[in-house]
């Protein structure tokens, strides 16, 4: 089994995981603010300029910045003469997160006292350099640049066809064909190239299972030889040059991008790097008492890199000491875990993952929920207590979670709770004078207009209208337009490098899922092999329902099924449905029949 034979060295670690090795001590010379309101209230009284650094916990040059910048005291100084200085750990805060994303970590941001942006800086800025942008705008607080705001006129629930094209190209052109990938000096894997290129490859297209295959291939690279997991990734334009932190977005990733390879093209090498990444998941990032941690850090001395410390072998790293994990348990971060091991279920029928999915699920309610619904990001475990703003990267990413748990345990409570999480969004995060949906919910003390994240965007597009297939809800594919008209405007995609996860979406909102459902007893072993044959089929949307008669009618029954001797499963897309199938083995194959695709067994 898969983790019965690491039970012992996860035990023998777990004193260890926490002695971990004395840090660069973190800089106290600079008097940072965290981010609110009254800071902004504070500048625009004094006249002060704000200096934003937002940081990550795991970033090797944040802690040199730290050290290097920050710590020096012509810096300091000058901060303190003419500037209030905010930091924002950015897995802190998921709003700040998404609209400085493209800065990278560490992330300068500088405004003037009414507010405004007026120099954004990425990654390490040496303190000659620090010290001389500082003087700079003080002498011309004038804006750098002003980038005019995106206009949205006229949105529209699907992509054009002259945009569609033009996404397909960008798709196109973005491959590295030497390395895999995209043809940038980063190498990661980008979630929606691979998944788009993965299905377009079953559906036909060799080319682009060609590309899905070179890439998920290659980024095996990335895998740590010895303790597994995936760093972020790698520079120099191969995946040669790794920074080594791991943080769990990328491993979550990689879990349900290498299941859902593995359950397309039965590749074990996918299986495998899956697994291997939970092994790692199980002895580094699961907290003794529930959940799992952020990250891990990139350096074993902050500040230091690491690259001789991660050549090393297991007990050699061990007498060093353990780089330094994040604990923090955010919602955003638990709900992506519950789904990439959904997914990781399907794919392998290992029921120790659905066990433990579902044990991060009943986690979450606990210790994520709030009373009056919803999702806290992860500041703290008493459900009494609600965080000032709800993120949508949370509270989206809790839905897909909960909608997933019911797809593979045909529990109804789970497609209750994601229903109504759906409504939280509603009630506190839709904007009737946005399009798209805000990154948070929207207060008007807040310093900065609302900020709509196309990521996050691309995730509640597919997800809430998945949820619609479920619930039966029109107000839940109406939900999934308003997120979609963010994406289908041509302004928007224009500004992107490429972009196929709008593609993913467009797909999916304007055609009906996969549907298969499976009509028997649960306690039946027949339905049993029936329903684990559904869920193994690779195809990102889906409908899996598994309708015993004793519980009533499923929350959303638009199809009447015959009743039959036996148990049976049905298989429907938006054109046909198939006659009753009665053994696990015609399930792929029927599939393939339905949908004109490649069969996945």
């Amino acid at each position: 089994m898969l983790y019965t034979y690491k039970i012992p060295s996860l035990l023998l670690l777990a004193t260890l995981h926490f002695a971990n090795p004395v840090h660069a001590a973190d800089n106290a010379i600079i008097s940072w603010r965290e981010w609110s309101p009254q800071v902004f209230s504070e500048a625009k009284k004094s006249g002060k300029h704000i200096i934003l650094n937002v940081e990550a916990v795991w970033c090797h040059w944040c802690h040199v910045m730290d050290q290097k910048t920050y710590a020096n005291p012509a810096v300091a100084a000058a901060i303190a003469k003419n500037y209030i200085a905010i930091k924002v750990d950015h897995d802190a805060n998921p709003e700040i997160a998404a609209r400085y994303r493209a800065w990278g970590w560490p992330a300068t941001i500088f405004f003037n006292s009414d507010g405004v942006e007026i120099v954004k800086r990425a990654g390490y800025i040496p303190s000659e350099s620090m010290t001389a942008l500082l003087s700079a705008i003080v002498r011309d607080p004038s804006p750098e640049r002003v980038v005019d705001a995106i206009s949205i006129t006229n949105p529209r629930s699907s992509l054009t066809a002259d945009d569609k094209a033009r996404l397909i190209a960008m798709h196109k052109s973005s491959f590295d064909a030497n390395y895999g990938s995209l043809a940038i000096a980063m190498k990661f894997i980008d979630p929606d190239s691979v998944e788009y290129a993965l299905l377009s490859g079953m559906r036909g297209d060799n080319d682009e299972l060609a590309r899905a295959n070179k890439t998920l291939t290659a980024a095996l690279k990335l895998e740590d030889p010895e303790w597994f997991g995936f760093y972020q990734y790698s520079t120099h334009g191969d995946w040669d040059h790794p920074h080594y932190e791991k943080i769990m977005r990328t491993q979550t990733r990689h879990i349900r991008l290498y299941a859902q390879a593995y359950a397309a093209t039965q590749n074990q090498a996918y299986k495998t790097a899956a697994e291997n990444t939970l092994i790692y998941l199980y002895r580094f990032l699961k907290a003794p008492n529930g959940g799992y941690y952020t990250s891990q850090d990139a350096d074993l001395i902050q500040g230091q890199k690491s690259t001789d410390y991660f050549a090393l072998k297991d007990k050699q790293r061990l007498a060093l000491g353990i780089p330094r994990v994040d604990e923090h348990r955010y919602t955003k971060e638990n709900a992506s875990l519950i789904s990439a091991l959904t997914r990781l279920y399907s794919a392998t029928n290992n029921i120790a993952i659905k066990t433990e999915a579902l044990a991060i699920g009943e986690w979450l309610l606990a210790n994520r929920q709030r009373k009056d619904g919803g999702f806290n990001h992860g500041n703290s475990d008493n459900n009494s207590h609600a965080d000032s703003k709800l993120f949508l990267a949370d509270n989206i990413s809790a839905v897909a979670a909960l909608t997933d748990l019911y797809e593979i345990s045909a529990d109804r409570k789970w497609l209750k709770q994601a229903i109504a999480t759906a409504d939280i969004i509603r009630e506190n995060i839709f904007s009737s004078e946005l399009v798209g949906l805000a990154a948070a919910s929207i207060d008007k003390s807040d310093p900065l207009a609302p900020y709509v994240d196309l990521e996050e965007n691309i995730l509640a597009a597919r997800v809430l209208n998945t949820l619609h297939h479920y619930s039966g809800r029109a107000i839940d594919k109406t939900l999934a337009d308003k997120a979609m008209a963010y994406l289908t405007n041509s302004a928007v995609i224009a500004s992107r490098y490429t972009e196929a996860g709008i593609l993913l979406a467009n797909a999916e909102l304007n055609r009906d899922p996969l549907h298969l459902v499976i009509v028997g007893p649960k306690s039946d072993t027949n339905a049993a092999a029936l329903f684990s044959a559904a869920l193994a089929n690779y195809q990102s949307y889906r409908r899996i329902e598994w309708w015993d008669r004793s519980e009533g009618e499923l929350i959303n029954h638009d199809v009447e099924y015959p009743e039959l001797a036996k148990s049976a499963a049905f298989v429907c897309n938006d054109q046909r449905c198939s006659t009753p199938i009665y053994t696990a083995k015609e399930i792929p194959e029927v599939i393939a029949l339905i949908e004109g695709i490649k069969a996945n067994r």
